[in-house]
């Protein structure tokens, strides 16, 4: 009788690098790599699994990529410290809850277009309409590099003219404020927990879903005045979102 074959697992189905991170990844998880820890360099790893620098390299990118760990030059790679917590009570865009968490923020402009149809939401069981025309921007926000947010605002034109022309790199709330004094006056918002979308897993940087937030919101200038909407991905295993109720 001939010798029964040994089934591989999912695992060892996988390539060297990707076994490697999702070791490093899971050690994370167990906590044997406690948090702002230091993660085995390329060199540790070379020795230890015995594969090639690239590999070693490539496994460090990945955990880097998954939003794991974070490589600074020069020092090494570290367990990232904790998720960036964003308050639902507070007025705060992306760029100073960024600052406020320790990390560097950065924007990359996907598109900006000019619609002259209007755009409405439903938030909270009632349905606000923004009238036309608007700028309707998306952009992915990073926080250290790594893809944290993808958000699709639309902004009303009666209010910000020309906004399309502005350095859309930069926080959307100091525009408003510097050059077109507008202050913002109230957010309304729905929080829903989904996965990342499949469609914008390379925006991510990832490979499979992971858990996310969707944010989608109405932001007034003055009563009932609508400057912008927003449609939200926040990466769930990143962000943790604080909320404060009174009776």
């Amino acid at each position: 009788m001939a010798p029964k074959l040994k089934s591989r697992s999912a695992d060892e189905e996988l390539p060297k690098y990707l076994r490697i991170s999702r070791e490093i990844i899971g050690s994370i998880e167990r906590g044997r790599l406690p948090l702002g820890g230091r993660v085995p360099s390329e060199n540790e790893l070379i020795r230890r699994y015995g594969v090639s620098n690239t590999i070693a390299r490539r496994a460090l990118q990945e955990a880097e990529q998954a939003g794991w760990v974070v490589r600074i030059k020069g020092k090494g790679t570290f367990v990232r410290q904790n998720r960036v917590d964003r308050s639902a009570m507070r007025i705060l865009g992306f760029t100073r809850n960024m600052r406020e968490a320790g990390r560097t923020p950065s924007t990359r402009l996907v598109q900006a277009l000019v619609h002259k149809a209007g755009h409405s939401l439903a938030v909270n069981g009632r349905l606000y309409v923004l009238r036309g025309p608007l700028c309707r921007i998306e952009r992915v926000r990073l926080a250290d590099g790594i893809p944290m947010m993808r958000e699709i605002r639309y902004i009303s034109l009666r209010f910000c003219p020309g906004i399309q022309k502005q350095p859309l790199e930069s926080s959307l709330y100091d525009i408003y404020e510097k050059e077109y004094g507008l202050q913002l006056s109230q957010v309304d918002q729905i929080l829903s927990a989904i996965e990342v979308p499949d469609d914008l897993l390379e925006v991510f940087g990832l490979r499979a879903p992971v858990p996310a937030f969707q944010v989608e919101g109405v932001t007034f200038c003055g009563k009932e005045q609508i400057l912008e909407m927003e449609d939200s991905i926040y990466r769930g295993d990143m962000y943790r979102f604080s909320v404060k109720a009174t009776r």
